[in-house]
C-alpha cells in the first residue's frame, strides 16, 4: 500500500519524527533529577553528556526535511538507549521511544515505499493538469 500522496505522507511523517526527537530530548532533561538523588550522585561528566545529548536531538528534530534526517534520528535512538547505563529507568522510557521511532519507519515503508530513502515525486501530466474526458 503506497500512500495517494507520497509527498504530503512524507511532509506529516517527517513532522511526526521531528516531534518524536523533541520529546526524547526533553525526556533526557529529566534523568539528570533522577540521577541527583541516588548514592553516585550527578557529577560533571554525566551532567555534560546528558544535556548534550538532548540538545542533539532536538537539533535533530531541525534536520528532519532534509534527505537524511531520518538516518541522523535513527543513529540517535543507541545513545538514547544507553541512557539506561545511567539511569536503569531510562531502559523503559529510551525503549518506548525506540519502539515508537521503528514504527514511524514501518508506516513510512508501507506509505511511501522506503524507510529512508527521498520521498518519490509523481511524474508530471502533459497536458498541463487539464482533465481529460471519457466517451
Amino acid at each position: 500500500m503506497t500512500a495517494p500522496d507520497p509527498v504530503r505522507a512524507g511532509r506529516a511523517l517527517g513532522g511526526a519524527a521531528a516531534a518524536v526527537l523533541v520529546l526524547e530530548g526533553i525526556s533526557v532533561l529529566f534523568v539528570p533529577r533522577g540521577i541527583a538523588q541516588t548514592e553516585e550522585g550527578l557529577g560533571a561528566f554525566r551532567l555534560t553528556v546528558l544535556i548534550t545529548l538532548a540538545v542533539v536531538l532536538i537539533l535533530a528534530s531541525g534536520v528532519q526535511r532534509r534527505e537524511r534526517g531520518l538516518l541522523i534520528g535513527t543513529v540517535l535512538q543507541v545513545p538514547l538507549l544507553l541512557t539506561g547505563l545511567i539511569n536503569s529507568v531510562m531502559w523503559f522510557v529510551a525503549g518506548a521511544f525506540v519502539l515508537i521511532w521503528m514504527y514511524l519507519l514501518q508506516v513510512r515503508k508501507q506509505l511511501i515505499g522506503t524507510p529512508f530513502g527521498p520521498v518519490p515525486v509523481p511524474p508530471a501530466d502533459d497536458d498541463g493538469g487539464a482533465e481529460q474526458r471519457t466517451p
